[in-house]
């Protein structure tokens, strides 16, 4: 990843005004307008059971054409999503067919397939799962998202039980995009806390707080 100079910035739509002798210019024109701002990409932002997540910070390298960054930017979303709502076909159409976890967890499948059993699997530990998008940073092909989990342990881990512990914690992703798509992963949780939460390893605070 390149380094850039970047601020957050926030995409408009800017209005134009047409001159013509000719109305019937315009109202094609405008007809038109009036169909691309009401197509696709308005679609493209929700997902089966609501809009996409968004960033609650985005910075984007501004040398990068825009057509690139709002690709890159929707990848992105679709997948932050789906680890937060848990519907399989944000992943699937946010990974590329030949997707590669180049931080692979042991005992998971690489591929497309690896992520959805995870997320299967938290979901039954943690069946209200959801997430934020903290920070979002588009540079280059790559788009890096902090990301911040809550929910409730009330389902099962493994041989435990949940008895509705709050569930808080964080994960970076950095995504390499092409094509529109998530080529490749390199990623990172706060398994620590996680655990702690869980109850699977002592809680290091000595009041055994949970931080909502």
């Amino acid at each position: 990843m390149r380094p850039i100079l970047s601020e957050k910035i926030t995409w408009s739509l800017l209005g134009t005004t047409l001159v013509s002798s000719d109305a019937r210019v315009l109202v094609v024109l405008f007809s038109a307008t009036i169909a691309m701002i009401f197509s696709g990409p308005v679609i493209d932002t929700f997902a089966a059971n609501g809009p996409l997540l968004e960033p609650h910070n985005l910075i984007v390298d501004r040398s990068l054409p825009k057509a690139q960054v709002d690709s890159q930017i929707l990848a992105a979303r679709r997948y932050d999503t789906f680890w937060s709502i848990g519907d399989e076909a944000l992943a699937r159409a946010a990974l590329a067919p030949k997707f590669v976890d180049d931080t692979l967890p042991p005992g998971r499948s690489q591929g497309i397939a690896g992520p959805l059993a995870a997320s299967r699997f938290m979901r039954t530990a943690i069946p209200d799962l959801r997430c934020e998008i903290e920070q979002m940073i588009v540079a280059g092909d790559h788009v890096v998202t902090h990301l911040r989990f809550r929910g409730h342990f009330t389902g099962r881990f493994g041989q435990i039980q949940g008895q509705g512990q709050t569930i808080n914690f964080i994960a970076t992703d950095i995504y390499r995009i092409a094509d529109g798509r998530i080529a490749e992963n390199w990623h990172i949780e706060d398994n620590l806390t996680l655990q702690q939460q869980l109850g699977l390893i002592p809680n290091g605070n000595p009041r055994g707080d949970a931080h909502d």
